[in-house]
């Protein structure tokens, strides 16, 4: 294992296995270990190079996971659990999980870093980690649990070990780090889908940098209403005419609306809005999200939980991955509305939409974990623990 400086200064490996929706949980942490002097330096797929690079970072390709090309589109399909969970096993842990240990094995060995942080799914970089002597934190992006089988990815995540020297069997085989992070508001992990004692409730990051407004729930200057309506940046590509359904029922409604499409769509792609109507590529939830009324979106983790945070109920649409299990968490917790993506038409959307509105129960059921949140470690004191875990 490698030392922190006699300045105390780290090396600190920050990785994750898929897209953005990986990348953003683990941004907080990496920031706020730059700022206190460390060295931080990403490794990601290709794709993604550009985005670490433009959120200020040194980046270098370790594979993994792809995305669509920028200019494919794909249509809705119905959700299919069991395959959605297979993934895990077959595609981030089998397949990503051993191409990333291969090659950040390599990049650990060079570089000799202090600190591995990762995203959850980043397996094959814990499993290097682990095999370099290097102690390493992830960092929750499947809020909600209950998405992975406890058995379902043992098989190939023990034959990855054994691959680079590790012990395998129940005991020693592990999705999780030294440390484990767990950004959340308390209460949206299913309690059937216990983190390790090794996990950690922190503050959503979102409330260290969003500008709050007490209770207040329009935004500043406006009387009307605010909704905003995101498909997330990789499932925007897999949406078919979700976004132009979801559309037509918020445009009648007297609500401003923002509408985040991802930055490989097109705004002009969804036609001509009216003035209400507002559509970004890409719009920090920091400043998407405050002063809004409401939340229409995926059900995608990060979203989610920042909505949470802000305590804002929310409409959600799963269309795969772990969405469908975050969407029951919230239902359950009286925090949201679902409607089945591939079939619900602009009338349910408007319906929904306004039943929230109105509904004073989900408000405050979303207010209650917002306060309950607030109360976390900061994102701060969770990079405390990150140095300690090193020295």
């Amino acid at each position: 294992m490698t030392r922190a400086g006699d300045d105390g200064a780290m090396r600190v490996l920050a990785t994750f296995a898929g897209g953005t929706g990986h990348f953003l949980p683990t941004l907080p942490y990496a920031r706020e270990l730059r700022a206190r002097g460390h060295d931080v330096r990403y490794a990601c797929q290709p794709a993604m190079l550009g985005v670490v690079q433009d959120a200020g970072f040194p980046a270098v390709d370790s594979g993994g996971a792809t995305l669509l090309p920028p200019d494919e589109r794909r249509p809705l399909v119905p959700v299919d659990r069991s395959h959605e969970q297979r993934v895990v096993a077959d595609f981030f842990v089998a397949r990503v999980g051993a191409e990333r240990a291969a090659r950040l094995a390599v990049l650990i060995d060079r570089w000799r870093p202090d600190l591995l942080l990762r995203d959850e799914m980043d397996v094959g970089a814990g499993v290097a980690a682990e095999a370099a002597g290097v102690p390493s934190a992830d960092v929750v992006v499947i809020a909600a649990g209950g998405f992975v089988p406890a058995g379902m990815a043992r098989g190939p995540l023990d034959q990855l070990r054994a691959r680079h020297g590790l012990p395998t069997g129940p005991e020693s085989t592990r999705l999780h780090g030294d440390l484990t992070l767990q950004p959340a508001p308390p209460g949206l992990r299913n309690p059937a889908d216990p983190l390790p004692g090794t996990a950690v409730p922190v503050r959503p990051p979102i409330l260290d940098d969003a500008v709050l407004g007490g209770e207040a729930t329009t935004r500043a200057g406006s009387p009307r209403l605010s909704v905003y309506l995101t498909l997330g940046t990789i499932f925007a590509q897999e949406s078919g005419d979700l976004f132009a359904r979801v559309l037509d029922g918020l445009r009648e409604l007297d609500a401003d609306v923002l509408v985040t499409v991802g930055r490989e769509l097109d705004p002009a792609e969804l036609g001509p809005q009216p003035a209400h109507v507002r559509i970004e590529r890409f719009v920090p939830l920091a400043e998407a999200l405050p002063g809004r009324d409401l939340v229409v979106c995926h059900a995608g983790s990060g979203t989610v939980v920042a909505t949470l945070a802000l305590g804002l109920p929310s409409l959600l649409l799963p269309m795969g991955a772990d969405q469908p299990w975050t969407a029951d968490r919230c239902a359950a917790l009286g925090v949201s509305r679902v409607l089945d993506p591939l079939t619900c038409t602009p009338d349910d959307v408007a319906g929904a939409v306004l039943h929230l509105l109105s509904d004073g129960v989900a408000r405050e059921a979303a207010r209650s974990l917002a306060r309950q949140a607030a109360r976390l470690p900061t994102t701060a004191e969770a990079t405390d623990l990150l140095e300690r875990l090193v020295r």
